[in-house]
């Protein structure tokens, strides 16, 4: 029997994406990376600069599922509370690694002060994510890959996170266009298809309302077995035809 492919939360920390001053774009990068894996992206939270609320999604989020990735609030400044509150989460005890030590000691010499020091902080049994960008780590612990907010570092950092995951079965994906009709046109056709073949994940997406030009709807099937797709595929599409709907492959 094929193990299940493992699951993964992502927590997403800053008052400043809340506040709207910042554009995620981290779950983005991060979904990729995961379904390159074949691994299960099942749920995404986001919260501020409050640590009670860092501690109580994270231990809800690391209970669930196999892989928690946070990013943001692991910088120098006072609200960069991010290790704090998985230290408290994890129970343990929050001294400086002393790898982390060496490292921001030789990126920032005379400049290494007392602020910077509070990015070697690194809660007790964690072990440092590399970081080739500005050099400053992230860390693992238990379950939980704390990483950089800032997009491009966070993208670096995953470099090498991914190495240390259990990959699962990729998941497949193929697209019909449905054009000049709205996804409530074809919802029993959709719905019947999915009851047909449970195992497949069926999606519709439906684009050019409100605006000049083609509408449709974009239909997504999904699932691990790439023959059971795309015979679900195929089905559909005739299923469609038959009604009289114009389709074709994406």
């Amino acid at each position: 029997m094929t193990a299940p492919s493992p699951t993964a939360a992502v927590l997403i920390i800053g008052d400043e994406v809340l506040s709207g001053r910042t554009q995620d774009t981290n779950l983005n990068t991060i979904a990729r990376l995961l379904a390159a894996l074949g691994i299960d992206l099942l749920e995404c939270r986001t919260v501020g600069d409050r640590k009670d609320q860092i501690v109580d999604s994270l231990n809800a989020l690391r209970a669930t599922h196999d892989y928690v990735f946070t990013t943001g609030g692991i910088g120098p400044t006072h609200d960069d509370i991010t290790a704090d509150a998985v230290a408290t989460a994890f129970g343990v005890a929050l001294p400086e690694h002393p790898d982390a030590v060496a490292i921001l000691a030789r990126r920032y010499g005379d400049d290494f002060n007392t602020a910077r020091r509070r990015m070697a902080r690194v809660p007790e049994g964690g072990t440092l994510i590399a970081n080739p960008v500005t050099d400053a780590p992230g860390f693992q612990i238990g379950n939980v890959f704390v990483m950089a907010g800032v997009p491009k570092i966070m993208t670096a950092m995953l470099e090498d996170v991914a190495p240390r995951l259990r990959t699962g079965a990729v998941v497949h994906a193929r697209t019909l266009r449905v054009s000049g009709v709205g996804e409530g046109s074809i919802a029993d056709i959709l719905t019947a298809a999915a009851k047909a073949e449970r195992e497949i994940s069926f999606g519709s997406y439906p684009f050019g309302h409100g605006s000049v030009g083609e509408m449709g709807t974009s239909l997504v099937v999904r699932g691990r077995d790439a023959a059971r797709v795309d015979a679900a595929v195929e089905a559909l599409a005739a299923a469609l035809t038959a009604a009289g709907v114009a389709v074709a492959p994406i």
